[in-house]
């Protein structure tokens, strides 16, 4: 019987790492020495009365769930890493991205630029005669279905923060 291709999942994973330099580079060192992608990555100083000089690193990769293990067992050997948590497997999490999309246009298409952004919750942070800054926070299929609406409206410019996340309930890391 032929063994069926795996499937590529989309994991989002959290690592808990001393704040110093170099670590981030070790971190994306190891995937890219690999092969493996990033499709998102966002970085933070953590804010506890317990964790002193701690990142948290927020990383959003795809792959078989062979491939996803091994980065996380990877990650785990990492000397400044104290806790890799594999958000997706662990069961909810709230997962939120920013993006500042810049929009140009005029006359019927600004008014719908307009409209569909007040639909999708976003909000103006800049305007000028011929176009709007707009700010915009959601899951990544909300920013993206956002993008796609924009761009028969003049779309010019998008920049994202990438994906943090967070699980739900009392359990956090570090613990």
């Amino acid at each position: 019987m032929a063994k069926l291709p795996e499937t590529n999942e989309r994991h989002v994973i959290a690592v808990l790492v001393d704040n110093e330099f170099g670590v981030l580079a070790r971190v994306i060192g190891l995937f890219s020495g690999r092969g493996y992608n990033i499709e998102s990555l966002t970085v933070a100083e953590v804010v506890s009365e317990e964790a002193e000089s701690l990142s948290r690193i927020t990383i959003v990769t795809t792959g078989p769930k062979k491939i996803i293990e091994q980065i996380k067992a990877l990650l785990n050997r990492l000397v400044p890493v104290h806790q890799v948590r594999d958000m997706t497997d662990e069961g909810q999490f709230v997962e939120r991205e920013l993006a500042l999309i810049k929009v140009a246009g005029s006359g019927e298409k600004r008014v719908e630029a307009l409209r569909m952004a007040e639909i999708f919750r976003s909000r103006v942070v800049d305007a000028t005669p011929k176009s709007f800054v707009f700010e915009i926070t959601g899951t990544p299929a909300k920013i993206d279905s956002f993008i796609d609406l924009m761009k028969p409206l003049g779309l010019s410019e998008v920049s994202r923060t990438g994906v943090t996340a967070i699980s739900r309930g009392l359990e956090k890391i570090g613990d």
